[in-house]
């Protein structure tokens, strides 16, 4: 698994979509890397934890409430994505990615990606468990 240093910074590529993920959660960090090895082919992707300073100065309109309940992708528009329909977005912003983009996107499916979507990530620390030193990060688990 890679190490935050490790992954590319938004400061670095203006550019890119910015991944915006939970830093202090195992599961996340793991899928982080599984997206930097999976954005092989284009450097479209940066990657920022809702824990560093810079999320709530560039993106005040995402509550910490709501980065820990979903990731988010910022596009290169600045629109934002989060959850289940990152993950859709991603299917089609990154070409490894595309042979999953025909089931994510089932019409009528959106509903149940989503349910799906919060499920895992009420549990991730659970799943994987957190590296948080202290309760910064903690997540109501039902």
């Amino acid at each position: 698994m890679l190490r935050r240093n490790d992954l590319p910074d938004p400061d670095s590529r203006k550019d890119a979509d910015v991944v915006i993920y939970d830093g202090e959660c195992n599961f996340c960090r793991s899928q982080v890397s599984s997206l930097h090895r999976l954005d092989c082919c284009g450097n479209r992707l940066t990657f920022l934890s809702l824990h560093d300073p810079r999320v709530g100065e560039r993106y005040p309109d995402l509550t910490h409430q709501q980065l820990m309940e979903q990731m988010y992708v910022i596009d290169s528009r600045d629109r934002r994505h989060g959850g289940a329909d990152a993950v859709r977005y991603l299917s089609r912003r990154l070409p490894t990615l595309w042979i999953a983009a025909p089931i994510l996107h089932i019409p009528g499916s959106a509903r149940l990606w989503r349910w799906i979507y919060a499920q895992i990530a009420k549990r991730r620390y659970r799943l994987a468990g957190k590296s948080c030193e202290n309760d910064a990060c903690s997540v109501h688990l039902d």
